[in-house]
């Protein structure tokens, strides 16, 4: 083989697999509820220098989500209470699949619903679908009344909806964790002893924000998810915690915007990261960061990138 065809060949120093054909060639992804579909940040940013993107949540019937104003800018993040809109399923499939198919990443789509049944029908008419790589199954959206962060809180919920779905596909099962539990340790370990072959975490925190001279909150839910910055060291804290609890891989994110964060989160446990709120202040944070992580472990003399995983010293 010539020098030209072995370069090409080479695998990316920051290529990491997360089992079951989830293999991504950066461990950077686009957080799901930040990129959409991925066509609209596409014009901003190359999506091909990416490891993957997280769509937004689908449901089974399409979504309008929670009235306006479902967003507001607070210290150092957000606080959002979009709702879970979405197209539905059937449109997802006819209309945004035919782009998702072309991009050079992997495409892992984010699933909610109302019940277990709902999650379990969603899966199931996606298994067949081609171009999709994996599902990150959202129990842990805390600005919907009454749905997943529900199922999310509960260990056993958590054991039964990833045992009926893993009987349903194949593909790579994804999922995604909140903060807003007594133990996300004891959730992760349900999660991976039902059979899921990764967890991603954080989701946003609850939190609000009020005017005091209108005497009214920022948003019309009242409460929504915090994310951002300000998040950051919860999110930190959390992947170690479910870093030395569990065997599967640990996929990161909260607060991430730049290289220095996204190498603590590996630093932590985690094998990736999802980079989210950032997007919205710097549309093309994901590609910059997968450079630049990938140029750091390209360097000579740096560790292996399976060997910085998780090698926090304490």
């Amino acid at each position: 083989m010539g020098n030209e065809a072995a370069i090409r060949t080479l695998k990316p120093a920051a290529a990491v697999s997360l089992g079951r054909g989830l293999d991504l060639k950066s461990p950077v992804m686009l957080a799901s509820g930040t990129a959409s579909y991925g066509e609209e940040l596409s014009r901003l940013c190359n999506l091909a220098k990416i490891g993957g993107i997280v769509t937004k949540a689908i449901s089974l019937e399409p979504r309008a989500g929670n009235p306006p104003q479902r967003i507001a800018e607070t210290p150092s993040g957000m606080v959002n209470a979009i709702g879970l809109a979405n197209v539905g399923v059937e449109r997802f499939i006819s209309e945004k699949v035919p782009f998702l198919r072309k991009l050079d990443t992997a495409v892992v789509v984010n699933i909610a619903g109302r019940s277990i049944d709902d999650y379990v029908e969603v899966v199931s008419r996606l298994d067949g679908v081609e171009g999709l790589d994996g599902y990150e199954i959202n129990l842990s959206c805390p600005n919907v009344k009454g749905e997943c962060m529900i199922m999310g809180v509960s260990r056993d919920a958590t054991f039964e909806i990833v045992s009926e779905l893993r009987k349903v596909t194949r593909r790579h099962l994804m999922i995604k964790l909140t903060p807003n539990v007594t133990s996300i340790s004891s959730i992760a370990l349900a999660a991976e002893e039902a059979g899921a072959d990764s967890v991603s975490l954080i989701n946003t925190l609850v939190g609000m924000a009020v005017n005091y001279k209108t005497r009214k909150p920022l948003i019309r839910n009242i409460t929504g998810g915090l994310s951002g910055p300000a998040i950051k060291p919860v999110a930190l804290a959390k992947v170690w915690e479910v870093y030395n609890a569990v065997k599967i891989p640990v996929v990161g994110m909260g607060g991430i915007g730049s290289f220095e964060d996204a190498m603590e989160f590996l630093l932590v446990g985690a094998s990736a990261i999802q980079i989210g709120t950032m997007n919205f202040v710097y549309p093309d944070i994901s590609q910059r960061v997968a450079e630049a992580v990938e140029a750091h472990f390209s360097t000579p003399g740096a560790p292996a990138y399976r060997d910085y995983v998780g090698s926090l010293i304490v």
